[in-house]
């Protein structure tokens, strides 16, 4: 699989129009602005608390939106800013989910429905979370699946074979990988460590 770039970050003369004290405050009035003049306006918070997150790290839509409910924005106000933001590229939900998939699968293992299940909770599209982990294919994935284990092998070493046995099926279930092809993957990793196929087959049986 082909690896992406990190999530892009729009040039400086790409960002929606804000001030100085939008950049620095997060929303509210900076210590300058106390007692002097009226609060910012709704449009200016938003933006604040926006540029604020993404500046930590990318963000999608339904996060920024819900960030921006919690500290009362008007939805109205919110949708204008969000729609702003989406226009330039700050917000991008399709590159975030792609860049989710390849960083989580890399560097934790995650499968498919394990990395659905995250972007669900981000509030992606069902249509672009499906594009995303899209990305990963079966052979991939059970790549992964045996790197996993054959990096848990040797911290088995010495349990029994049933404990053996539900410690690397149950790493790689949490992970969310499937029954079945985390049974294989097992299977064929303890058979090449010198397990007999038969004395596995009590336990294990094929998947």
């Amino acid at each position: 699989m082909t690896r992406r770039s990190e999530y892009p970050r729009p040039e400086a003369e790409d960002l929606p129009e804000t001030d100085a004290d939008d950049r620095t405050c997060g929303g509210g009035p900076s210590s300058s602005r106390a007692g002097e003049g009226p609060p910012p306006r709704p449009e200016e918070q938003a933006r604040a608390i926006c540029l604020r997150l993404l500046t930590g790290s990318p963000r999608t839509r339904k996060q920024l939106a819900d960030a921006l409910a919690k500290r009362g924005i008007p939805d109205e106000v919110a949708e204008e800013v969000l729609a702003r933001f989406e226009g330039v590229g700050l917000i991008d939900d399709a590159a975030f989910a792609g860049a989710w998939v390849e960083s989580r699968h890399h560097g934790r293992g995650l499968a498919r429905r394990a990395l659905a299940r995250e972007l669900r909770t981000k509030g992606v599209d069902p249509t672009v979370i499906d594009e995303a982990v899209g990305q990963l294919d079966s052979e991939q994935e059970e790549r992964t699946a045996r790197e996993l284990v054959e990096r848990k092998l040797r911290a088995t070493r010495g349990l029994d074979r049933e404990k053996r046995l539900r410690r690397l099926a149950g790493m790689l279930a949490r992970k969310g990988y499937a029954e079945g092809l985390a049974l294989r993957v097992v299977r064929r990793a303890l058979e090449e460590e010198g397990e007999e196929a038969e004395l596995l087959e009590h336990y294990l049986p094929d998947a």
